[in-house]
């Protein structure tokens, strides 16, 4: 097996832009038609079967191994390696009579992104939004055709309605035919003599139009919501692409969220946490019943489940986790000092030490008893 590394003149490391540069180098030098010399033809040969295998990943991979980049079976330029190749290499283009023909007016819209905003209670229970955007419609005027209405398309004369042109260049190589698109027709093949006034030929117009959107229950900020179909439409009257909704939850003067579950706050004055009590609390779902325990501290939290987010990918909610606000008065008249005063002597606090007892069964009736005097 012949040393391809040596064949083109790099090392093993060679990058693939070294392996590019040193073949173009050897393929000027040595090709027949520029050197008649009795080894160049053989050893040009040699240098494109290199390039062949050592510009290709997986052919080299396997070189590198020890293995046959080609299976056992190749020709002088490799396998799938042409003359072709080598144009395409050097001057970018089709080389040779075979043209690809008319490319088509008609293609898919692209695909696009909008923001739409949603509250809280709508990402608890899903719902409706309607969404306006602006994007490519098909033309009404000439239904996407382009063409004037009442007038049509007439074949390329430039072209003869192959949609490219040949031409024969020159080269160290020699005459090379190449194919490029026709400049006329754009390489449609076809040309619109009275393009239509509306959409000057796109086959579509930018307008204005309001969709409904169904918005998941469950859904968070950055959900993105894959509606089909819904983006631009394409020219010529194409396809329309898609539409990606990326959604934003608001935020909400009561509930915060985390995960599934909400968050919320309740102020409880001080004697009530004391005390105990039972009030209402308004939630997504109507207002609820919670017990403030006696003996409440900063903090506690009550848990209402199931009074939470509804589960994107599967079924049930989660909590309601309401955080109770203790709060401390801090304007007293006389009567409501005196009142705590007397408190605070019945549970000997007045010279707090920074190690408080826990609350006790006591403590309630001692209270009761002092606001009584």
């Amino acid at each position: 097996m012949n040393d391809y590394y040596e064949d083109l003149g790099v090392s093993r490391e060679a990058s693939p832009e070294e392996i590019k540069r040193a073949y173009r180098k050897l393929a000027r030098t040595l090709h027949p038609d520029v050197n008649p010399g009795e080894d160049a033809e053989e050893r040009f040969k040699r240098v494109s079967q290199a390039y062949d295998v050592l510009s290709d990943e997986t052919k080299r991979r396997q070189y590198d191994m020890g293995g046959d980049p080609y299976g056992g079976a190749h020709d002088g330029f490799g396998a799938g390696f042409s003359f072709s190749d080598i144009m395409e290499q050097f001057f970018g283009a089709q080389a040779g009579g075979g043209g690809r023909g008319p490319r088509s007016r008609r293609s898919r819209g692209q695909d696009g992104l909008v923001g739409l905003e949603v509250d809280l209670a709508t990402a608890v229970f899903g719902g409706q939004e309607d969404l306006t955007i602006d994007t490519a419609t098909a033309c009404a005027a000439c239904d996407g055709d382009g063409a004037q209405p009442g007038t049509g398309r007439r074949t390329c004369d430039t072209c003869a309605g192959r949609g490219e042109i040949q031409q024969v260049q020159r080269s160290f190589l020699g005459q090379v035919m190449t194919s490029r698109p026709c400049p006329t027709c754009q390489g449609f093949g076809e040309v619109i003599p009275s393009p239509c006034h509306e959409c000057s030929g796109q086959g579509r117009v930018r307008s204005r139009r309001t969709m409904t959107v169904k918005i998941p229950a469950g859904v968070d900020s950055g959900t993105r919501i894959h509606l089909s179909g819904e983006g631009e439409v394409g020219p010529g009257g194409g396809p329309a692409g898609d539409l990606f909704v990326e959604l934003r939850v608001a935020d909400h003067d009561t509930f915060t969220r985390r995960g599934d579950d909400l968050h919320a706050s309740v102020p409880v004055p001080m004697t009530a946490a004391a005390l105990g009590v039972d009030m209402s609390f308004m939630t997504f779902d109507g207002e609820q019943e919670i017990t403030i325990k006696r003996g409440t501290q900063p903090g506690d939290t009550i848990i209402l489940p199931g009074l939470g987010v509804t589960h994107l990918r599967h079924e049930g909610r989660g909590d309601l986790i309401i955080h109770v606000d203790v709060r401390t008065p801090t304007r007293l008249d006389a009567d409501q000092e005196d009142l705590l005063r007397r408190l605070a002597s019945v549970r000997d606090e007045e010279q707090p030490d920074g190690q408080l007892d826990d609350v006790d069964a006591g403590f309630v009736g001692r209270l009761r008893s002092a606001f009584k005097r």
